[in-house]
């Protein structure tokens, strides 16, 4: 396999990776039985903490994600 496909199958496992990650600390932050700050419904509808707490944590995480992009990107660029 070429190079350019082995780091473009090394970026979507850590895209995948990352996604998963995500998923399980939203949720376990904002819809698990022990977030009972935000469990404010028990139907299968999002209440309105809940989707306020999901929308906050997932930006969070995109954010922190881009950040560390742009430094390993900057670190990379100076070692080359």
């Amino acid at each position: 396999m070429s190079d350019a496909f082995n780091a473009l199958k090394g970026q979507v496992e850590i895209m995948d990776m990352l996604y998963m990650r995500m998923v399980a600390q939203c949720k376990s932050k904002c819809l698990a039985a022990g977030a009972s700050t935000y469990k404010e419904s028990t139907g299968p509808e999002l209440s309105k903490g809940e989707s306020v707490c999901l929308d906050r944590c997932v930006s969070k995480y995109f954010l922190v994600f881009e950040r560390i992009s742009t430094v390993l990107a900057e670190r990379s660029q100076n070692l080359a």
